[in-house]
């Protein structure tokens, strides 16, 4: 709106510099809002859910594996899928931490 009066105005150099680029600016706001930020809290959240991954947790992995988490190698996690039947995957492949009975 103020982009619009000043430009229709016609002030000077520096009223027409800010009508050029304040729809601009309004526009990359909105897409950091509703683009860039979100992503940042989900990826922060994804971190913090495999930095709290312990011995013992339910998980699903990226490819759909469910499986508890046996230990820890660095960042390779030893997975139990069945009785006698251990994997080795990447930490980053764990999609999610199943909720445990106590949550629900």
């Amino acid at each position: 709106m103020i982009a619009a009066i000043l430009w229709q105005t016609g002030t000077g150099g520096a009223g027409s510099s800010l009508g050029m680029f304040l729809p601009m600016l309004i526009v990359m706001g909105i897409f950091y809002v509703m683009l860039i930020l979100p992503q940042q809290r989900q990826r922060k959240k994804t971190q913090a859910m495999l930095a709290a991954l312990k011995n013992g947790d339910k998980v699903i992995t990226s490819g759909g594996i469910y499986g508890t988490v046996n230990g820890f190698d660095g960042e390779v996690v030893i997975l139990r899928i069945a009785e006698q039947v251990k994997i080795r995957i990447a930490r980053s492949a764990i999609a999610q931490v199943e909720a445990t009975e106590d949550a629900k």
